[in-house]
Formats: C-alpha cells, structure tokens, sequence
C-alpha cells in the first residue's frame, strides 16, 4: 500500500491576505505525513511592478513575462514569498525547505514555443521533468519542499511557470510512488457557476463536463490554466482534486462533505 502524500496549492490572494494565510499555514502544519505546497503570488508581484511602473500583460489567465517581470518574479517569488512561507512553516515545527526548480535541478522547464503568442520568458514542463529520486528523497527525510513558481531551462535560463501546472505536473510524477491527494485552495467556495456569486458553487463536476465548460469559455481568466490543470490530472489518471477555500483545508482532507468542489475522473 503506498504512503499518502498530500499536495497542495495556495493562490496569490491567500498569500496577500496576512489572517487567511497564518490560519492556512496553521492547518497546513496539522497535515499528518508527507507533504508538498506550491505557491503563487501574482498579486504582490502585479503591486511591485506598478510601484516600479512596469508594465504587466496577462492573455488567459497567464502572464507575458519579459526580462525586467522575471527580475520581479524571482525577488518576489523565490525571494520574499517562499522564504516567509518556509520561515512560517519552521515557526510551527514543520521542516519545510523553499525550492525554485532550479535547485537541485529538481524541475526543469522549456521555453514556451513563441507561435502562435509569445508569453516570454515563460516555462512548460512535464512529467520527464521533474528529478523524482531527488524529490523522493526530500520527502523520505521528513522535508516539506515549498515550491515557488519559477524553473530553468538547464541552460542558465529561469522561466516563469504557472504554479498551477507544477502542481498537476509534481502530482502525476508522484501519483506512482505515493498516493497523491491534490488540493488546490484560493480565496473563493470553490468552482463557481457566477464567479460574483459564492452561493453559486458547483460541488461535484466529472472530468467530462470540466472539458465541456473550458471549450465552451464558461472558464474566464486566472481559473482558466487552473481548471486546465486539474482536467490534465483527472485525465492522467488521477482519480480526484479538490478546489476549496484555504480556511477549509483541513476539512477537505477529513473528505467533509458540501466542502469545496470535487473535481472526479467518473
């Protein structure tokens, strides 16, 4: 039987809101066994660039990174954000170890093809990316590696990668040495049919129906690569994700009921 492992992500909006984020990081911590988090941080970064007067692009839910935004992305996201994360973490007795996928060369990533958009300086990776002995070693000396949202290409190169596709992309690499639960928790209820409207929450919703509402654009902006992602994992084989609110998180992994929206293969 393989050992659980919870993955788990939290959202830039979480990560801005100081509350949200203590009690998160205070239930994360009650996490028993083997764990991951992966963050983002897209809205302290969207604050650094305007205060520096950089402009920022964003076309579907995904950011155009140019040199000047990756500076940016690497102070804030490997810099400030992951090392408060992993200094939180210690705080409550959880060895937690912040990793950029360039350490240890533990994700690597390739540059995104410029056609038909040119998003920059922005990295895809898969599964043959990801240095599953390291990662499992990590994990099998009672580490919590906190992943940020940034690879390398093994050539010198950061890129900026949606932290969304490097949990889907940890997970499936993961799915076959551990039992992988992922959650993903944000700001809202769950997945909503009016996104104004938190009473609107769809509770269950099979892989099917997820691919339906993505080719008919019923998904907007930043939970367009969210709900991408999960649809990829459910596609990979595994069998559920949940999206919940980060206040909920640790109902979700007690399998509470009316928490959340459960995401299935079925």
């Amino acid at each position: 039987m393989k050992e659980k492992l919870f993955i788990i992500k939290i959202g830039g909006n979480v990560i801005n809101d100081p509350t949200l984020l203590k009690n998160f990081l205070s239930d994360f911590y009650k996490i028993k066994g083997k764990k991951i988090l992966i963050h983002g941080g897209g809205k302290l970064l969207d604050q650094l660039a305007a205060s520096l007067n950089i402009p920022q692009n964003m076309i579907n839910g995904r950011r155009v990174t140019d040199a000047e935004s990756l500076k940016l992305a690497s102070m804030v996201y490997a810099g400030y954000i992951n090392k408060n994360l992993v200094s939180q973490l210690q705080l409550h007795g959880c060895n937690a170890i912040g990793l950029t996928g360039a350490d240890g060369n533990i994700l690597k990533a390739k540059k995104r093809n410029s056609e038909p958009i040119d998003f920059g300086f922005v990295g895809d990776c898969s599964i043959e990316d990801v240095n599953q002995s390291l990662l499992k070693d990590l994990l099998h000396s009672n580490l919590c590696p906190v992943f940020c949202s940034l690879t390398h290409d093994g050539q010198g190169q950061l890129l900026n990668t949606n932290a969304d596709t490097i949990t889907s992309v940890l997970a499936m690499a993961m799915k076959n040495h551990f039992d992988v639960d992922v959650i993903y928790c944000f700001e809202k209820s769950g997945l909503l049919r009016d996104k104004e409207n938190e009473h609107s929450r769809i509770e269950k919703i099979n892989r099917h129906e997820i691919h339906s509402m993505l080719q008919e654009s019923l998904i907007s902006d930043g939970m367009i690569p969210k709900i991408q992602n999960i649809a990829a994992l459910l596609d990979a084989g595994i069998s559920t994700v949940r999206l919940v609110h980060a206040a909920e998180i640790l109902a979700a992994i007690q399998n509470s009921k009316n928490i959340g929206t459960l995401f299935y293969a079925a």
